[in-house]
């Protein structure tokens, strides 16, 4: 075994696929070149070694978040560094975000081959967690590129959002030309998620990866006519006027058309993302019973497992798809821990102030969609899940496990010999309450004000370098870009 250079003592290892550390005895975590090297009682150290006290904490894979937008409504180099902050205070040592050409992010079309370096070329040396890009197709152009952008930026997953074809970000827009940035020529519609999928399976079976195409499922048509519904009504108003704008059915009717697709296509790795509703999980479900030879996945976020219509804290918590009724809360639930749910997200989008709402901060239909929460994500779902009979180690493979090995991060995702040292001191006991001011991110609100939490992260490690201390995030950044194409 080589030299370790830092030794955790006294944690409580939870690892993933394993009941037993459910309730772990205390071992130690030696580290050595950025990798866990053993993991056991009483491990030896030297005169060289760096020794950490966990003190009985639990230590936790460091979380893999599948789903975040850095850069959506700030520029991006300003937002990798704050917002990894805010993924560090919370755990996240590893950040997947969503990229796509068109107005936010960049604000620009064209060739992912020109778009992406100037992505990566922003976000070097700012982020404070590893990281990595899923893109989304949005032209012709694009999908010939997918060979491409495997094999020279190792971005092995893509995305979809089915409701760009005829509704806006906000609300209902028909400008989609403009706010895309695709030639005139061009739709964004069923027939173009067709050609997605067909260039994706092209893609995997000329370079042998193991491609994956995710899916914002909305159904454009739908929310446009339940909102011009809603706005008419006039009887229903904030976050419960948005949701009823954007029915649950509309998710359900296009997961239904998504996962046919798949099917046609010869599709076989399929990720539907942030199911908000039973009537969104139930379709997921059965699309699984009528398809069983594509590989879905399902996930959910932390927004729509802690709050409601009704107890988010204001139109702060607009997002989409939309927060719901807690009946649909409770449905989540009872699916994630019926194993129903691969993995649990923040879909972190830093939207300040200045930039969520409208000149009448009412005005649900005014505000920007998307809010931040990934430093919430590991601690709320210890806290609320555990009250509901959710396991540590289930836990751990719906923030890190299960993320990691879908998206072809082979060196994230565990605690175990040969992994990098991604490690996390939960105390299980803390009880806390939210508070915007209180996260490091550049988000002056938050949807989860006031909530209370049972748990909470004091120390972080990201490839055996800690940054957390004490609570603290340190002010050096420390993140990689993943590369995720295998040799």
């Amino acid at each position: 075994m080589p030299a370790t250079e830092l030794l955790i003592r006294n944690a409580r290892v939870v690892r993933p696929g394993d009941p037993a550390s459910d309730d772990p005895a205390l071992a130690d975590i030696a580290v050595s070149n950025g990798r866990i090297v053993a993991i056991g009682p009483g491990l030896p150290v030297d005169d060289q070694t760096r020794i950490v006290d966990a003190g009985g904490l639990l230590a936790f894979p460091g979380v893999v978040d599948a789903h975040q937008h850095w850069g959506i409504y700030r520029e991006l180099a300003d937002d990798t560094a704050s917002e990894s902050r805010a993924c560090a205070q919370g755990g996240v040592t590893t950040s997947l975000t969503y990229m796509r050409t068109g107005r936010y992010y960049l604000n620009r079309g064209g060739p992912y081959r020109e778009f992406v370096p100037e992505v990566l070329e922003r976000m070097a040396g700012r982020s404070h967690v590893d990281y990595g890009l899923h893109l989304a197709p949005m032209t012709a152009e694009h999908i010939d590129e997918i060979p491409y952008l495997v094999e020279e930026f190792g971005v092995t997953s893509f995305k979809i959002f089915m409701f760009y074809g005829g509704h806006g970000l906000h609300g209902r827009s028909s400008d989609q030309s403009s706010f895309l940035m695709i030639p005139p020529d061009e739709r964004y519609d069923l027939a173009h998620f067709e050609f997605v999928m067909r260039g994706i399976e092209r893609a995997r079976a000329q370079s042998g990866q193991p491609l994956s195409l995710s899916l914002h499922c909305e159904t454009a048509e739908i929310m446009a006519a339940y909102t011009a519904l809603v706005e008419r009504d006039h009887t229903q108003t904030g976050l419960r006027a948005y949701s009823a704008s954007r029915p649950a059915h509309s998710e359900g009717l296009a997961i239904t058309m998504a996962s046919y697709l798949a099917h046609e296509t010869g599709l076989a790795d399929i990720n539907l993302l942030h199911l908000s509703s039973a009537k969104a999980v139930a379709a997921a479900l059965t699309m699984a019973q009528a398809f069983p030879h594509v590989n879905f996945r399902r996930e959910v976020t932390i927004g729509h497992l802690l709050a409601d219509v009704d107890t988010a804290h204001g139109i702060g918590g607009k997002v989409n798809p939309p927060l719901r009724e807690r009946a649909d809360v409770e449905a989540l639930w009872q699916h994630l821990v019926a194993g129903e749910i691969d993995w649990v997200v923040s879909d972190h989008a830093c939207c300040r102030d200045e930039a969520k709402f409208g000149a009448d901060r009412d005005d649900v239909f005014l505000a920007k969609s998307g809010f931040g929460g990934a430093e919430y994500l590991l601690p709320g779902l210890i806290g609320e899940g555990r009250k509901r009979g959710l396991s540590l180690h289930r836990i751990a493979e719906l923030t890190a496990t299960n993320p990691a090995r879908r998206y072809g991060l082979t060196r994230k995702g565990t605690l175990a010999e040969g992994y990098d040292a991604d490690i996390v001191l939960v105390d299980p006991t803390a009880h806390w309450t939210v508070h915007a001011a209180d996260s490091e991110s550049a988000q002056e609100y938050t949807p989860f004000e006031g909530f209370d939490m049972t748990a909470k992260v004091t120390d972080v490690f990201l490839r055996g370098t800690q940054i957390v201390h004490h609570g603290k995030v340190q002010n050096t950044p420390q993140g990689h870009y993943l590369h995720r194409t295998t040799p």
